[in-house]
């Protein structure tokens, strides 16, 4: 994981998929729910200055309150970004769907998960854990610092004066 982050991208991923107690049935057996919590944190232990990023797809069977302690536990291991979408069965040999997610929920998770302290939040029925989030997610960041450097030139002007 150290070669990974000193590699120096502007956003660590690993996805968590789904909540602890579906992980098992969801994701590969070798893939355990502390186990990426423990790699989302090892990055931020070793560098705290790599944004992560994490996944959830929905419609698995979870519970609401499965996904908000989900979120508490990425928030727990400082996760930056989180995406939402809605889990689709790629093939019959795949998961089926349990449940089609209706968008307002999806916009619901949006509004709790920025109101817990996520740095960019993407979440709606067709987002995929990429969505567009580096391209949105560098953006708020970019027009975030530039207002902090305007106010601090700002300040240092002032004080000039």
């Amino acid at each position: 994981m150290n070669v990974i982050v000193d590699a120096k991208a502007d956003v660590f991923a690993h996805n968590i998929e789904t909540v602890e107690r579906l992980t098992p049935s969801v994701r590969d057996p070798r893939a355990k729910y502390r186990q990426s919590m423990d790699v989302l944190e090892g990055v931020k232990k070793y560098d705290p200055t790599r944004y992560t990023k994490s996944s959830i797809m929905l419609g698995l069977g979870e519970s609401e309150e499965e996904v908000l302690q989900t979120l508490k536990d990425l928030r727990a291991v400082d996760c930056d970004v989180v995406t939402f979408g809605q889990y689709l069965q790629p093939t019959p040999r795949h998961l089926k769907v349990i449940e089609y997610i209706h968008p307002d929920q999806f916009k619901k998770w949006q509004k709790i998960s920025e109101d817990m302290g996520f740095l960019y939040v993407a979440s709606g029925p067709l987002v995929r854990s990429s969505y567009r989030a580096g391209e949105f997610f560098m953006k708020g960041i970019i027009e975030r610092q530039k207002k902090q450097n305007t106010i601090q030139n700002d300040l240092q002007t002032t004080e000039v004066k």
